[in-house]
């Protein structure tokens, strides 16, 4: 039941994301983002992979409020610093919230000497942050057009999904050699 109630809670903040335009990131794929998030936490894989996912998220709604911000002549780095400032902290309640067993526990699983949660969500924002960007030069060079339809919204994705099979990779064999993750 409860599977349900967080799916259900899931679809209702999707659905409150969506706004009629959205120039920083595509709607279509911080939804899917999202979606992918949700269902690999309910499947029980790996913290840093869907850290991964958290992390590309977080960079998308960052992005997404930005926009809004602009498009609503709200000026100041101060705006900006705080959006940021919240969606991180959002992100960071994972381990907080609910207090007495938070989603995820402090290094509870590490690798590399990271916490794999936090992990994941650095290289997926690090990761996000680069497809976008290389979509924006990608689009300037090509005269202001994309190569090809919705491309803005598969190289953020096929970025994550690439650093998920590397990330799995990497879970699956480099034990299995000997070299330690922790």
């Amino acid at each position: 039941m409860r599977k349900y109630l967080n799916l259900a809670i899931f679809a209702c903040f999707g659905a409150l994301c969506i706004v009629s335009v959205a120039d920083a990131v595509c709607p279509v794929c911080t939804i899917a983002i999202g979606a992918g998030l949700e269902g690999m936490r309910m499947l029980g894989v790996k913290d840093v992979i869907t850290g991964l996912w958290a992390g590309g998220l977080t960079v998308s709604l960052i992005g997404w409020t930005a926009n809004y911000m602009h498009r609503h002549n709200v000026t100041g780095w101060f705006w900006y610093l705080l959006n940021v400032i919240i969606y991180v902290g959002l992100l960071a309640g994972v381990y907080f919230v609910p207090r007495g067993n938070p989603i995820v526990k402090w290094w509870e699983n590490c690798m590399w000497g990271i916490d794999q949660f936090l992990l994941g969500v650095l290289v997926g924002a690090i990761v996000f942050i680069l497809m976008e960007l290389w979509y924006m030069r990608i689009k300037r060079n090509n005269g202001g057009h994309a190569l090809f339809p919705f491309q803005k919204v598969v190289m953020p994705f096929a970025g994550l999904l690439l650093m998920t099979l590397v990330f799995w990779l990497i879970i699956k064999y480099l034990p299995t050699i000997g070299i330690v993750l922790c």
